[in-house]
Parts: structure tokens; sequence; C-alpha cells
């Protein structure tokens, strides 16, 4: 039995990656000086995998950006906008696609399955001329072989699962696009396979989803052929984040090795294994080990179903894996000297993650009894955690139950609440406003961080904050925005911050992951009850108000959020301790209404990411998240209004849901998505306010008045202009000052003059 992985984070333990790119895209690092930081990070990844025992090291898992975009480029799939004329993309037309230029907007992003990573969404355009234009695997697979003695296993995004991910082409073309790109995924193998390759690792998430009796067949196609194209070498098709459905037919697959996901499966994978067994002549790749939480394993349960497992499989075809690519926690726990001891030895990040594996394979191989002494240090880790006073919070658990049995619904009908929000507000037709955060400049992180070190006093920190909040409030006034923000210049993160302010979080000094390009994020940790402590942020929202006629919202992250966007403890439901996160929320949204704000926001960006990837299984996950949302925003009169806030997903399947979150007004991300979320709202049933991002935040470009008009436009088709909103699709947080002014100042000219337009066909509001 040998230990395996499926991928490791990319970013470095210090975020080396992340500041590399940063500063390539400020033109403070040179191309060259890039190439060599990176491969220095990439380098001293596999040689962590090496020195920490695994035996099956995944290479080309690294990436400049993407590892879909990776693809992307490598088979010349370059959208026709960015004006590449063939050959392999050179690095700026490589970010380009990725992040947009002066001349062409970005291409789309979304959620790589249900996890907080986000791809580059490939455009495939029938007039396209696919060809390989770099064997990136190959090359991957020969500097870790020449540089450090590794024999890798090269890693490629399976080319169904990229088809599926793709757009720009109908369902009846999946079969000539198959037929198209299927020969250049052979000469990478034919190439690999001349280079003495012996396995090659195909990630095909997508076959945990459901799929067609029609759909299965092209992936046998797919793999019949790849076999017969490259006969020495062996594949494994690596699934993960769910079990698979079809469970004969993938294991059937012509294949030499199938990956499996035992921890997020549901028991369903071993189900599956039991009682149809598995082919005596592949490999099984175990996925064992939590590849997306961070918490250490229960070494000995996951030793028995390694027993049981081979009860079906020879020990020496079972490959010990993570769940996923370990792409999804952060590098490690062991520096974390600030975190509670008990709740320090309880965590497991990539390298103890690594650890474990290797210590499950020689559990394998020698027995438990070799590794007893590790297995016991790990089972008190954990049982010390479990028994700890932050799990034990009786108020917290009798206050949850208690509002769990109450009736999550506001006291007016959306009629009624329209009706008296109308009558307070009085905003007129196609109202301005924005997501809720301002650029957050050096200056401004320089400021939080001398604070954190104590070199600043709360009174001076707090003099600072204000200062920004009145600069932009003055701002705002300026660009003539309706609805106005105080810019969130105290938080780090939208989640991290309210975390801070909550019993039951902990927070980590580098527990980074990528969430996408060079973004990374430092999920918070909820390991205990939630407790709401006291108000979070009434003081910076009642001090902008005082500043303005105009209304300020109060900004919240949503509880479905919270919970999504961070690591959560593993003894409860994720629908428990949403509701508990929900109580807390509850009582900061009656503070600031108490405190005279009559708008808030309380954002769920991640809403659908949390979907479960069965479509089976959704009902029941949008009816908790939906009642969380409910049971935060609910008590509030009906003269406040309550917004909502989604981005970056495709939200087109679950609008009932959105709708039922009865939001007062809801924005959502379009504009990178070129406007196709609209079609959403053709039949007319939305009956609640609603902000369609006008512009795309998360690019440098800023987009001119005539683009945005079109935008819009393009909404009020199907959207009556008095319920609609004008907005960017996201916060300003990441963006510079000056393109930021100069992007919402062509959003108000565009708002201005498409309200003269509409105004006189329209009632008065």
């Amino acid at each position: 039995m040998k230990s395996g992985n499926l991928g490791y984070p990319r970013i470095g333990g210090n975020r080396e990656w992340k500041k590399a790119l940063e500063a390539y895209w400020a033109g403070k690092l040179d191309e060259a000086a890039l190439h060599a930081e990176l491969k220095a990070i990439r380098l001293g990844n596999l040689q962590r995998q090496r020195e920490k025992g695994i035996d099956v090291i995944p290479v080309g898992d690294f990436t400049y950006y993407d590892h879909v975009l990776d693809t992307t480029a490598m088979l010349g799939l370059i959208p026709d906008r960015f004006g590449h004329t063939g050959g392999e993309p050179g690095l700026d037309v490589y970010y380009a696609v990725a992040r947009g230029s002066k001349e062409a907007a970005a291409s789309e992003m979304t959620k790589w399955f249900n996890t907080n990573y986000h791809y580059i969404v490939p455009e495939l355009n029938e007039a396209a001329e696919p060809r390989l234009t770099r064997n990136r695997p190959l090359e991957a697979y020969r500097e870790a072989k020449d540089e450090l003695g590794i024999e890798g296993r090269p890693v490629l995004v399976g080319l169904f699962t990229y088809l599926k991910l793709a757009k720009g082409y109908a369902p009846d073309q999946l079969t000539g696009w198959i037929d198209r790109l299927l020969p250049l995924y052979a000469q990478v193998l034919r190439e690999l396979q001349a280079e003495g390759v012996r396995w090659v690792q195909l990630d095909e998430p997508i076959l945990t989803t459901t799929l067609s009796e029609e759909e299965l067949a092209q992936v046998h196609r797919i793999y019949a052929y790849l076999t017969l194209e490259a006969p020495g070498i062996q594949l494994l098709v690596q699934t993960y984040f769910e079990a698979v459905d079809a469970y004969e037919a993938v294991v059937g697959l012509p294949v030499h090795g199938i990956g499996l996901d035992f921890v997020h499966d549901g028991g369903a994978n071993r189900a599956a294994l039991r009682k149809h067994g598995f082919p005596a002549d592949k490999v099984l790749g175990a996925g064992v080990i939590d590849g997306r939480g961070i918490w250490r394993a229960d070494l000995a349960r996951q030793s028995a179903l390694l027993t049981e497992l081979g009860e079906q499989v020879a020990p020496e075809r079972i490959l010990v894996q993570p769940s996923n690519s370990l792409l999804h926690v952060p590098v490690r726990a062991a520096g974390e000297q600030r975190l509670d001891a008990t709740l320090r030895e309880a965590l497991a990040f990539a390298e103890e993650k690594l650890e474990e594996l290797a210590l499950l394979a020689r559990i394998g191989r020698e027995g438990a009894a070799a590794v007893a002494g590790e297995l016991a240090a790990a089972e008190r880790a954990r049982e010390a955690l479990q028994q700890s006073p932050s799990r034990r919070r009786e108020p917290v658990q009798r206050m949850t139950a208690e509002l769990v049995a109450q009736p999550a619904s506001r006291a007016g009908d959306v009629q009624t609440r329209r009706a008296a929000q109308e009558a307070r507000w009085q905003l007129p037709l196609l109202p301005t406003t924005t997501i809720g955060s301002f650029p957050q400049t050096p200056e401004v992180r320089s400021a939080r961080l001398k604070w954190r070190k104590g070199e600043w006093d709360d009174a001076r920190y707090e003099a600072f904050v204000q200062e920004q909040i009145r600069e932009w409030i003055d701002i705002q006034a300026e660009l003539g925005l309706d609805v106005y923000v105080h810019g969130e210049f105290e938080r780090t993160d939208m989640v991290e911050f309210f975390g801070e302010k909550l019993g039951g979080f902990a927070f980590t000094a580098g527990g980074w992951v990528q969430s996408y390009g060079s973004r990374c994020v430092k999920p918070p940790i909820i390991y205990g009850d939630v407790e709401f402590l006291a108000p979070m942020t009434v003081a910076e929202t009642v001090y902008a108000q005082s500043l303005t006629d105009a209304p300020v919202k109060g900004m919240l992250t949503g509880p479905v959020t919270i919970l999504n966007w961070s690591f959560v403890r593993d003894d409860l439901t994720r629908e428990q301790v949403a509701y508990q996160i929900a109580l807390a929320l509850r009582q900061e949204v009656e503070a600031l209404e108490a405190a005279g704000i009559g708008m808030i926001q309380v954002d769920e960006p991640a809403l659908r990411e949390g979907l479960p990837l069965k479509r089976d299984k959704w009902a029941a996950y949008l009816e908790w998240a939906v009642k969380a949302f409910r049971l935060s925003t609910c008590t509030v009169r009906n003269e406040t209004q309550i917004h909502t806030h989604m981005c970056y997903s495709e939200f087109q399947d679950i609008i009932d849901a959105i709708s039922a979150l009865d939001a007062d007004v809801i924005s959502i991300e379009t504009s990178r998505s070129h406007g196709e979320l609209i079609s959403s709202f053709e039949d007319g049933t939305y009956d609640k306010g609603i902000g369609l991002g006008v512009y795309d935040i998360h690019s440098p470009r800023v987009p001119a008045v005539s683009e945005m008009t079109g935008m819009i436009e393009r909404a009020l088709r199907v959207l009556a202009p008095e319920q609609f909103w004008i907005n960017p699709d996201c916060g300003l947080k990441t963006r510079k000052r000056e393109e930021t002014v100069e992007a919402l100042r062509n959003m108000v000219t565009a708002t201005r003059q498409l309200r003269e337009r509409y105004a006189a066909k329209t009632p008065s509001r």
C-alpha cells in the first residue's frame, strides 16, 4: 500500500506565489525573475511532499494563475478578442484572459464545483482551430525528474470535465468538440509515453455529478481512444467532491486506475464498492484524508476503512490519497503558535495531511502496532478539543433551538414593505449604489497593521477609519450616488471581520488559501459554539450616517457565506452551525435598526457554492440555507430595507431560492457572464428589487458609459425600471482609487441618461 497526493497548494508557505504575481503585474518584477521565483516555489512544493513520505507525487498541478486556464492555453483556445494569432500565448495574453485588459474584457470566472476556488471559464468558438501549443505536463515531469530526481505523476484536467465546464457551444456540439480535442490529449499522452512516464492523473470531478447514459458513453469513448493511442501509459481517472452516481460505468472505464472520494461521498462510494466490487486489474485511489477540511483525521477510523477496502481490492493496488487536491487547505499548521494549544493540536493543514497519508499507508503495510504512539497522540488531540468548554455553551445551544422553532417570516409581504420603504426613502428611478467596500489602499492596510501590532492605540485607529469614511462619503456625494456605504475600511475580510467579533471562531496567522488568481483568503476556523458578544458594525455605520442625509447601508455577511467561507467544526452538521451564526447576526441586525440604520445589506455570495453536486440533494440544502438567512433578517420593521448580494456563480437554476430569501433588494454579478443571467428573469415572476452588476470590478479596466448603458438596457428588456438598481458587480476593495472613481462616474452618467429616457414611461415611485 502506497501513499499518493493529488495536488498541492501553489501559494507558498508565506504567499510567495501571490507576491511574485502581483509584483510582475505592477511592473516591479520582470518576466525572467517571475519564472525564477515561481520555479523555486514549485520545486519546494515537490521536495516537501517527498520529505513527508509521499510515494506518488503529482506534477503539473502548479500554475501561473489557474489550472483550467492553463489547459485552455495549452489547447490554443484563446478567445479572438485578445488578438492572439496562434502558437503559445505569452504572459501578456495569458493574464489578459484572466484579468482583462484595456482592449478586452476578461473571460468569465466562476466557482470550481462547490468550492470557493474560482476558475477561468473556457470560451469555445466553432471557428477556433485547436492545437497543442505546449506540452505542460511533459515539462513539469521533466523538471521534477531533472532537478529533484522525482518520478512524478503528471496531472491534467480531464477532457470531459474541461468541456462540461466550458461555454460557447450548444449541447449537440459536444461530440464534435470531443472529436476536435481528443487528438490533442492523445498527443500529450504519446509524448509523455515517449519520455518514459508511467502514470498520468486525469482529473474528472464532473463524474460526481449526474450524467446521462449518452454522456457516460462519451466518457467511455474518450478513455478507450486515449488508452489505445498511448498504451504504454497507465491512466488514473480521478474523481472527487462527491460519490460517483454511475459507479459501475466509472470503474469499468478502460483505464488502469480510478480515484474515489471516501470522505465527501456520504458513504455512497463505499456502499457501491461493497455491492459491486472493484476491477481486479485496476488501482484504487482511495481518498480517505479530507482534502477540504482542516481537522486531524480519525486515523483509527480511516485505517479501518482501508482494511475494509482491502477486502475488495488487493492492498498493493490501493493508493492512499486525500479526497481531492490539497489546493483547498492552508500550507502548514505547525507554525500557528498563537492559537490555543488544544485547538492547534487538532489541526491538519496540507503538510500535516501528507504526514497522515504516509502514516495510513504505513499502517497498511506494517499494521497499526508499528505506529501505535502516533495513533494515540492523534486521538488525544481530537478528544481534547471535543471536550473543551467552547463546544459546550449551553445558552447558545438553547437559544438556537428556540430560534429554529420560530417562523422565519417578515411581518409584511413584499407589496406592503415596498410601499413603506418608498414612502421612507423617496429614491429616484434606477437608484445607484455600490456593494459595500471601497479601495483598501496601502495606507489603510498599513494603519490596520500598526493598530494590530499595538503601535497605534484604539483612539488613533478609530480616528483614521473615520477619516477614510468621511472622505468616501464626500466622494459618493460628489459622484451623485443615491445610496451610500461607509466603505469597510476597518475590515480585512468580509468573513474574518465578523468571526473576530464572535465567540467560537479562531484565526490563523498563515492559514491562507487561493480563492482566484493571486487573491488569497484566510478562512476563520469555527471550532466552538458561535456566540454574539457585542455589536460589530454599528459604530462605523452610525458615524457614516451622521455625515449625510442620504441613506447609508449597514453591511453584514450572511450566515451561509460565513459558514461556507470558514473551516467548519466537524462534530455538528453544517445546518446546525448555520443556525448558530444566524442567531448572532439577528442580534446585529436588530442593533443596527435600533441605532437608526434603515437599510441593511446581508451578503450571501457563497449561497450557491454550498449546493451539493447532486441535484437530488439541492432542496434540503436550500431549505436550511434560506431559513438561516431569513432567521437573520426577519425581525426588522416593514420600512427597513433588507439588501443582499451574490457574486460569480450560475444562479439561473436557483432563482426560486433567491426569491425565497425575501430580501427587498438583491444585487447579482452579471457583467463577466455578459448578461446571461438576465434571461432568468424573462418570465417576469421576480417581484423584488434587483441590481445586476453593470461592470466587472475584478478587472482593472474602466468600462465606457456606452458599455454600461448597453448592459442596463438589456436588463430593462425583462425587468421593470421601478425594480431595477444600478451597481458594480461586487465590492471595490481590491481596486485602485482612481479607477474606482472613474468607473463609478461612468456608472452614474449611464444611469442618468437612461433615467431620463425611462422616467416618462414609468409610473411615479
